[in-house]
């Protein structure tokens, strides 16, 4: 089953007006040992309806702290309340930290990280520069940070300062789309063609090893093109796209009266060694399917962007209309995202444990 832990608040800071850094100690630590860039899932009952929300560990693996920062969105009830309610002593509930975006790091190693963010995508790369420049005394790290203003950056302080502590390892080049820059090309958005500009006259891309992008979908899309388009493999790039509410799939309209009833699937799911079987309807993904039946499957977006919702299909076939968040090799291996899943066969075994859940 999806395990949640308590965990308290023990210090809440303003990065920027609104947006907020928790550090919080949870009950179980052990289960928090986390990976940089990894993300916790959050979740918290309003008026009566359970809303689940995924945030990134902004600390280093080094720091001593599990802290995660959370920007206010229009309208977005979980990051509003946390911004203007929670206090400290506060206890939240989530999940231990999933996710893939950092990559396995070496102490002997001499290399050149390249990043791009975009708002509130800084989160899991601070965590990865962060250990980064403990754990790779001899690696180098450039990033690229796009924002709408200067009030609107956060960490803004926090980066400056590793700047000045890891001299000559940490380059910043802020992209501000509304505040002019002495320099032009940091001004607008981050875009093939900025990017372009960028590789030809501040970054050597074939000096770079890793790519790592976070940020909206528009802008992930365009940098991994460039990148791809100077050079870099598939594998050289690693993303980390934010969820943006999308629906997986638009419900079917309701049938008209009489229309023959969509066939029914058997449908098979374990999670926690325990397996329940029962009918489901081709329309419905994996992950409503297992919710329907009371299973206690684990999800965050539910838009195909974290992999929170991973599991393992043993028998059958899946459509995956949307996939932002599993490798190549794992899709290889037979996981999906269970949200945007849909039975094509008769009959679909799938397994969370599988996934590691």
């Amino acid at each position: 089953m999806a395990q949640f832990h308590s965990l308290k608040v023990t210090d809440i800071h303003k990065t920027i007006r609104d947006a907020v850094v928790l550090t919080l100690t949870p009950d179980t630590p052990d289960a928090f040992d986390f990976t940089q860039g990894q993300y916790l899932t959050f979740r918290r009952d309003f008026d009566g309806e359970e809303l689940r929300r995924s945030y990134s560990i902004c600390a280093g693996k080094d720091d001593g702290v599990l802290q995660v920062g959370i920007k206010k969105v229009d309208g977005g009830a979980f990051s509003t309340w946390a911004n203007e309610d929670l206090k400290i002593g506060d206890v939240l509930e989530a999940m231990p930290p999933m996710g893939n975006f950092g990559t396995e790091l070496n102490a002997a190693a001499e290399k050149h990280y390249l990043a791009f963010a975009g708002g509130s995508g800084i989160t899991p790369v601070l965590s990865i520069l962060r250990t980064v420049m403990q754990r790779e005394p001899r690696s180098r790290f450039t990033l690229v940070y796009a924002n709408r203003a200067v009030n609107t950056i956060m960490f803004r302080s926090e980066i400056e300062d590793m700047k000045n502590r890891f001299m000559g390892r940490i380059n910043v080049v802020h992209i501000l789309e509304q505040d002019a820059q002495d320099i032009d090309l940091f001004t607008g958005r981050v875009d093939g063609e900025k990017c372009a500009l960028l590789f030809k006259h501040w970054i050597n891309i074939d000096d770079i090893d890793t790519a790592y992008i976070c940020g909206p979908e528009p802008m992930m899309l365009a940098i991994s093109q460039a990148l791809s388009d100077h050079g870099l493999s598939k594998e050289q790039i690693k993303f980390e796209l934010f969820a943006s509410g999308q629906p997986g799939r638009a419900k079917q309209k309701a049938k008209a009266a009489g229309a023959a009833a969509v066939k029914a699937v058997a449908g098979k799911v374990t999670l926690g060694g325990e397996s329940r079987s029962f009918d489901m309807s081709k329309d419905m993904s994996l992950l409503e399917a297992a919710l329907e039946n009371e299973v206690e499957a684990p999800y965050a977006c539910k838009a195909g962007v974290c992999s929170t919702c991973k599991c393992k299909v043993l028998e059958g076939e899946v459509e995956m209309l949307t996939n932002h968040a599993l490798e190549d090799y794992e899709a290889e291996a037979g996981f999906v995202l269970s949200c945007q899943s849909y039975a094509v066969t008769d009959k679909v075994v799938w397994d969370y444990d599988e996934a590691g859940h």
